[in-house]
Order: C-alpha cells, then structure tokens, then sequence
C-alpha cells in the first residue's frame, strides 16, 4: 500500500507511476526499457519496505534515479511532483541541480555514478 501525503492509502499502482515517468521522459533519449527498468526497481523497493510505502519515499526515488538519467526529465517530473507554480521554483530546482550534477561527457546519455543505481536491461 502507498501511503499518500493525505494520509489516504491505496494500492501501489505500476502503471500509474510508469505513466507519470513516461510524461516526464516524453521525447527524451531515454530508452522505454529504461523506464520500465526504474519502474520495476522502485516496485521491488516499495515492497521491501513493508507492507505500506509513503509515497514521498516513492516520489524521491524517482527523483533520484531522473537527475542520473535525464536532467530534463528529472525537471519535468519535480514540476508536477512537488508542485511548481512559478517560474522561480523552476529556476531554484535548476540550480539546485547544476550544484548537484556532474557535467554530462559528451555522447553519453546517461551517467551511472550516484545513489541509485542505473536501470537494470531488461
């Protein structure tokens, strides 16, 4: 179960969160077998976690994983997650990310350095 920021609980739901992360990597170069790699990954976390999740964990988690992936994507997904209503929030959640990203080398998609580990293939 996922315990939301409400306090409501519901089921932990796959496709709704491949979903949210399919928006945010919409026209990126990331490969749709990577999305489905975090998806699985985030699942099989959440489940060992216990019997309820709050969703935030989940929230961060896919956070996590988007900033090693795709910046963009990572920005696309923080604006709907924590709610951004200004241009401001945008810029803050852009420096935040240049202090806390390694320059991209070029011709690499996506780095593998970090907390959590890139996707697995499937």
């Amino acid at each position: 179960m996922v315990v939301k920021r409400s306090g409501v609980k519901e089921p932990f739901d796959a496709e709704k969160l491949r979903g949210g992360i399919r928006r945010a990597v919409a026209g990126s170069a990331i490969d749709p077998a990577a999305v489905d790699g975090l998806v699985a990954d985030i699942e099989e976390r959440a489940r060992a976690a216990g019997p309820e999740v709050g969703s935030v964990v989940i929230g961060v988690a896919v956070l996590e994983r988007l900033r090693l992936l795709d910046p963009v994507s990572y920005v696309r997904f923080a604006s709907v997650y924590k709610g951004f209503e200004e241009l401001g929030d945008f810029e803050r959640e852009v420096g935040e990310l240049q202090k806390a990203t390694a320059p991209k080398s070029r011709g690499s998609a996506a780095s593998n350095s970090g907390r959590i580990p890139a996707p697995r293939p499937e």
